[in-house]
């Protein structure tokens, strides 16, 4: 089986991608590579972060390699978290720091729309690729489940009842922002 890099050290976002990926390729982490380099990712739109951090496996190690970010857009915020929906509590926060911000600020807010948006930036055959992925929805007035991560146990899509973290990883893959970009991305590698 081939084997691609998935620039990440989120063990989560790495076992969702290897989930999606199964029986296409085999997904290596920054780990397996033995790239323990902290790579700053300092754009200012999600794509350029995606970029940066592909370009980084590509230019150090000479490898395939894809990279996602990913941001929660709260619509009454301006967008906000967006770019720096990981650090949004601060530099060094835990999910739960962010997750506790952002229902703070949302405090007697009616207006809870959210959309999550995922830029896949794949660096292949020496040629760069991207692709996006975008779910729907609206940030909860409490958590909810306990499976997922981040920000999953606020963030229910449109159309469902349940959050991210309510649906487990099949049903969230299935109509994920990172899913969505991730089926466009094999969608291409298919077609090769």
């Amino acid at each position: 089986m081939k084997q691609i890099v998935f620039a990440t050290n989120n063990k989560n976002k790495l076992r969702e991608m290897r989930e999606i990926m199964d029986g296409l390729y085999e997904v290596l982490g920054l780990d397996d590579i033995g790239c323990h380099e902290e790579i700053v990712e300092d754009a200012e739109t999600l794509q350029g972060n995606a970029k940066i951090k592909a370009d980084f496996v590509t230019n150090n190690y000479h490898l395939d390699c894809f990279a996602d970010d990913t941001g929660l857009e709260v619509e009454a915020l301006d967008g906000a978290p967006g770019v720096y929906s990981a650090r949004y509590a601060g530099e060094h926060c835990s999910y739960q720091d962010n997750v506790r911000k952002l229902l703070a600020a949302l405090k007697g807010v009616e207006n809870r729309k959210a959309a999550f948006r995922t830029v896949i930036a794949l660096n292949l055959d020496g040629k760069s690729y991207f692709f996006e992925g975008r779910c729907d929805g609206q940030i909860t007035q409490e958590q909810r489940g306990t499976d997922g991560f981040g920000y999953d146990p606020i963030f229910q899509p449109e159309g469902f009842a349940e959050t991210f973290a309510e649906m487990g990883h099949e049903g969230k893959n299935a109509i994920s922002h990172r899913g969505r970009a991730t089926q466009k991305l094999i969608a291409f590698l298919k077609n090769l």
